[in-house]
């Protein structure tokens, strides 16, 4: 459950920070708000888009966790 909701953000981050370490490498230039910035833009877009979806996960998870507890006691 955990990888589920947190594999678009990760993923998101690793692209990103793939995609300016090669740009970095290639023009030679290390500056660390370079992967910085647009790590955290595209993170915050992700989160705009998708944690609707995260949010519903998770409040689905915990009402079934909620529900199955009188059956641990009986």
């Amino acid at each position: 459950m955990t990888v589920l909701i947190a594999a678009p953000i990760l993923l998101v981050a690793l692209a990103v920070g793939l995609f300016i370490g090669i740009i970095q490498a290639a023009t030679s230039v290390n500056e660390a708000t370079l992967s910085f910035i647009p790590k955290v833009a595209a993170v915050g877009i992700t989160l705009a888009i998708v944690g609707s979806w995260q949010i519903a996960t998770m409040v689905e998870y915990m009402r079934s966790l909620f529900q199955r507890i009188p059956t641990l006691f009986s």
